[in-house]
């Protein structure tokens, strides 16, 4: 068995934005860190994602905001236009890093990743690839863990980073439902149109559709579909299928369409979310990210808290005595914004499902405004 022979040893399960931002956060106040991903090499899921405020705020303390910004494309407004095609609202997102730097930045996902892998190794994390946790046993004030290659590991910390399906979560009997909330959301890669300077939003009077510019010469369109089981289609055939959902909005939606045609890069995906109730620590074992709270994607903040969880992480663990205790604190200082953003984006997203889009408008602005409050 290694033993890193370290009161400050950590084995974190999970190589996404949870567990990048944890490593890098923890090894940065002397943690000795190794991260277990079980995907291989730096592959990602997906095309992009929202960096909003709270996002930049916890990216900033690492110093790590700019560069994202650089090569994402930054925003400050959200605009929701109606079955008709005309603009009703606009939500304008909070400054939280400055007047003149963005409030969000749309980001294709393996940028961040690269951003935050780099990040991270330069701080001394060691990322292991093809490699899961398999069992784990509490062994007074260290953790045994095994891994999927046969090998162990003796650490004083293990952080469970692996998403909404967490195997970390099951082997500390955890229980939470994964809940589909009867949405498929599909995503398209596209070059993005000059007038895509922020998020686009289109209610439709079936599903909701809308843009999101990533780069100055991308954007990704995304729809949610209502009312329909999640099952899989072809991958042939959803670049054609998308287009067509996309024939029953009217106004500018009509130009996004080829695009979709033409993206060889798309991806449909049930909405699901999860919430762990009570703790998500057990001796000195924590889950972290999706693996403890998983949004609907309608908030776009999932990111937010798993880049936030990190950073209050390692803090937390930095003012107590224990890592018991340490975790304790963590939990208690996150459960509560956490839960209110997973409750939030469950209701806005059957808000969409009822066609009540006027009452989601004002609640998507009133969440990313208690969002803006310190983590």
């Amino acid at each position: 068995m290694d033993n890193f022979g370290s009161t400050r040893s950590v084995m974190i399960v999970g190589a996404g934005v949870a567990g990048l931002t944890a490593a890098t956060a923890l090894a940065r106040k002397g943690w000795q860190v190794e991260i277990a991903e079980a995907s291989p090499y730096r592959a990602t899921a997906g095309w992009g994602l929202c960096l909003t405020g709270p996002s930049l705020r916890a990216l900033d303390v690492l110093g790590l905001a700019d560069a994202c910004s650089a090569v994402g494309y930054g925003m400050s407004v959200i605009t929701h236009v109606d079955v008709d095609g005309i603009p009703r609202d606009q939500v304008e997102l909070p400054r939280l890093i400055g007047a003149q730097r963005p409030a969000m930045v749309g980001i294709a996902r393996p940028e961040l990743h690269r951003i935050l892998h780099a990040e991270a190794e330069r701080c001394g994390v060691v990322v292991r690839n093809s490699l899961t946790v398999t069992a784990v046993d509490q062994q007074g004030d260290l953790v045994d863990v095994r891994l999927s290659d046969g090998t162990d590991r003796q650490v004083a910390l293990l952080v469970g980073a692996d998403g909404i399906r967490s195997s970390v979560r099951d082997l500390m009997g955890f229980e939470t439902p994964v809940d589909y909330l009867g949405q498929m959301v599909w995503r398209a890669l596209v070059p993005r149109p000059e007038w895509v300077t922020g998020i686009h939003q289109f209610a439709g009077k079936v599903n909701t559709a809308g843009l999101v510019p990533i780069s100055s010469n991308s954007a990704y369109v995304f729809l949610t579909e209502n009312g329909v089981p999640p099952n899989v289609l072809p991958d042939s055939e959803l670049a054609s299928r998308l287009a067509d959902l996309l024939t029953a909005f009217p106004g500018r939606v009509t130009e996004i369409r080829p695009l979709v045609s033409a993206s060889g890069s798309v991806v449909r995906r049930p909405v699901q979310t999860a919430f762990l109730t009570g703790a998500w620590n057990h001796g000195n074992c924590v889950v972290i990210g999706d693996a403890a709270h998983a949004p609907a994607p309608q908030m776009a903040s999932g990111a937010a808290l798993a880049i936030e969880d990190g950073l209050v992480l390692a803090e937390e663990l930095e003012r107590h005595e224990t890592v018991g205790t340490g975790l304790e604190a963590f939990v208690e200082r996150r459960a509560q914004r956490c839960r209110t953003l997973v409750a939030t984006s469950v209701t806005i997203a059957g808000l969409e499902q009822a066609q009540r889009h006027s009452e989601a408008y004002p609640l998507v602005d009133a969440c990313h405004r208690q969002m803006a409050q310190p983590a």
